[in-house]
């Protein structure tokens, strides 16, 4: 695997593991309730959809059957999304502390992580949407399965 792909899947097991802390925390001390967005943000933009990163872009230029469109826009993209499921969640939890600067970290975080799947649709579109580039060519509207790129 391509070593941004490796840090996607990674970075979402960090995520998952911070997800099921606060949660195991928020179970067994009831008060820590008032972060269950950050749980939840935690678990589902930095768990679920990291995976879904990091195994999309391993996937789709292989069923494409062609590169990735924009090769050098993925570690941005890891840099917007890990950053911002960060400050989102940084952000929860200091609104729930009631610190008046909470809007302004999500705000940014909800940001960073949206230009970063912002990145990902571009990337993903634009390689699917290309004609194959296999050996022999597969012509168009032929629903012949493509062979899997290295």
């Amino acid at each position: 695997m391509d070593r941004p792909v490796v840090l996607f899947l990674k970075a979402s097991l960090i995520w998952l593991a911070a997800g099921v802390t606060l949660g195991l925390g928020m179970a067994l001390h009831p008060p820590l309730l008032v972060h269950r967005s950050a749980h939840i943000h935690l678990l589902v933009l930095g768990f679920v959809t990291g995976m879904i990163f990091g195994v999309g872009y391993h996937v789709f230029p292989r069923f494409a059957g062609r590169p990735l469109h924009r090769p050098g826009l993925v570690m941005p993209h890891w840099w917007l999304a890990n950053l911002g499921v960060a400050a989102m969640a940084t952000g929860f939890v200091l609104r729930a502390d009631g610190v008046a600067a909470a809007p302004v970290i999500l705000g940014a975080g909800g940001t960073s992580a949206a230009l970063g799947a912002y990145l990902f649709v571009y990337n993903v579109w634009r390689t699917l949407g290309s004609a194959p580039v296999v050996p022999g060519g597969i012509p168009p509207g032929h629903r012949r399965s493509l062979p899997v790129v290295p």
